[in-house]
Protein backbone atom coordinates (compact mmCIF):
# COMPACT_ATOMS: atom_id res chain seq x y z
CA UNK A 1 0.00 0.00 0.00
CA UNK A 2 0.99 3.57 -0.48
CA UNK A 3 0.07 4.52 2.76
CA UNK A 4 2.53 2.06 4.89
CA UNK A 5 5.65 3.73 6.08
CA UNK A 6 8.79 2.31 5.03
CA UNK A 7 10.55 -0.08 8.44
CA UNK A 8 11.94 1.75 10.82
CA UNK A 9 15.83 1.53 11.17
CA UNK A 10 17.91 1.64 13.67
CA UNK A 11 20.92 2.71 11.51
CA UNK A 12 21.73 6.36 9.92
CA UNK A 13 22.89 7.32 6.95
CA UNK A 14 26.77 7.27 6.61
CA UNK A 15 26.49 10.48 4.90
CA UNK A 16 24.83 11.82 7.60
CA UNK A 17 27.15 10.76 10.43
CA UNK A 18 30.25 11.87 7.98
CA UNK A 19 28.56 15.40 7.98
CA UNK A 20 28.16 15.14 11.61
CA UNK A 21 32.28 14.34 11.86
CA UNK A 22 32.70 16.70 9.91
CA UNK A 23 30.94 19.45 12.51
CA UNK A 24 32.27 17.84 15.76
CA UNK A 25 35.73 17.70 14.22
CA UNK A 26 36.22 21.58 12.98
CA UNK A 27 34.25 22.39 16.42
CA UNK A 28 36.54 20.39 18.79
CA UNK A 29 39.50 22.34 16.39
CA UNK A 30 37.92 25.24 17.42
CA UNK A 31 37.83 24.29 21.24
CA UNK A 32 41.55 23.71 21.39
CA UNK A 33 42.68 27.10 19.65
CA UNK A 34 39.90 28.69 22.44
CA UNK A 35 42.03 26.57 25.16
CA UNK A 36 45.62 27.86 23.29
CA UNK A 37 44.58 31.28 23.55
CA UNK A 38 43.55 31.16 26.98
CA UNK A 39 46.87 29.88 28.38
CA UNK A 40 48.84 31.36 26.81
CA UNK A 41 47.85 34.97 28.36
CA UNK A 42 50.69 36.54 29.51
CA UNK A 43 49.10 37.29 33.22
CA UNK A 44 50.21 34.96 35.99
CA UNK A 45 48.05 31.58 36.81
CA UNK A 46 46.06 32.14 40.27
CA UNK A 47 44.92 28.99 41.91
CA UNK A 48 41.39 30.29 40.67
CA UNK A 49 42.29 29.98 37.45
CA UNK A 50 41.68 26.17 37.37
CA UNK A 51 37.76 26.67 37.81
CA UNK A 52 37.84 28.20 33.91
CA UNK A 53 40.38 25.57 32.65
CA UNK A 54 39.21 22.14 34.44
CA UNK A 55 36.01 22.46 32.89
CA UNK A 56 37.52 23.66 29.18
CA UNK A 57 39.99 20.59 29.33
CA UNK A 58 36.97 18.06 30.30
CA UNK A 59 35.10 19.37 27.34
CA UNK A 60 37.43 19.13 24.74
CA UNK A 61 38.31 15.29 26.06
CA UNK A 62 34.95 14.94 25.73
CA UNK A 63 34.59 16.42 22.38
CA UNK A 64 37.45 14.20 20.99
CA UNK A 65 36.18 11.14 22.44
CA UNK A 66 32.77 11.79 21.00
CA UNK A 67 34.98 12.19 17.63
CA UNK A 68 36.72 8.96 17.75
CA UNK A 69 33.33 7.13 18.56
CA UNK A 70 31.97 9.01 15.61
CA UNK A 71 35.00 7.70 13.35
CA UNK A 72 34.47 3.77 14.33
CA UNK A 73 31.98 2.09 11.73
CA UNK A 74 29.80 1.24 14.94
CA UNK A 75 28.55 4.47 15.25
CA UNK A 76 26.39 3.67 12.26
CA UNK A 77 23.86 1.82 14.43
CA UNK A 78 21.57 4.70 15.60
CA UNK A 79 21.66 4.56 19.61
CA UNK A 80 25.44 4.42 19.22
CA UNK A 81 25.61 7.71 17.00
CA UNK A 82 23.09 9.49 19.56
CA UNK A 83 25.50 8.36 22.47
CA UNK A 84 28.25 10.02 20.31
CA UNK A 85 26.60 13.44 19.68
CA UNK A 86 25.56 13.88 23.54
CA UNK A 87 28.81 13.76 24.10
CA UNK A 88 30.07 16.07 22.41
CA UNK A 89 27.16 18.09 23.46
CA UNK A 90 28.11 17.76 27.19
CA UNK A 91 31.89 18.15 25.56
CA UNK A 92 30.49 21.73 24.15
CA UNK A 93 28.50 22.50 27.36
CA UNK A 94 31.25 22.35 29.52
CA UNK A 95 34.08 24.31 27.08
CA UNK A 96 31.32 27.10 27.11
CA UNK A 97 30.90 26.68 30.60
CA UNK A 98 34.35 27.50 31.56
CA UNK A 99 34.50 30.06 28.62
CA UNK A 100 31.85 31.96 30.49
CA UNK A 101 33.69 31.81 33.59
CA UNK A 102 36.51 33.00 32.17
CA UNK A 103 34.86 35.81 30.74
CA UNK A 104 33.19 36.42 34.80
CA UNK A 105 36.76 36.29 36.39
CA UNK A 106 37.82 38.80 33.84
CA UNK A 107 35.03 41.15 34.03
CA UNK A 108 35.79 41.32 38.05
CA UNK A 109 39.00 41.62 38.15
CA UNK A 110 38.91 45.02 36.06
CA UNK A 111 36.75 46.36 38.78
Amino acid sequence: MADELPPKTDRIDSVFRNGSMTVVGVLAAFSLGILTEWTVDPSPWKWADLAVVVPMIFGIAAQLLALKRLLHPDSLQAPVYARAIRLFLWGLGLLAAGVLLGVIADALAAF
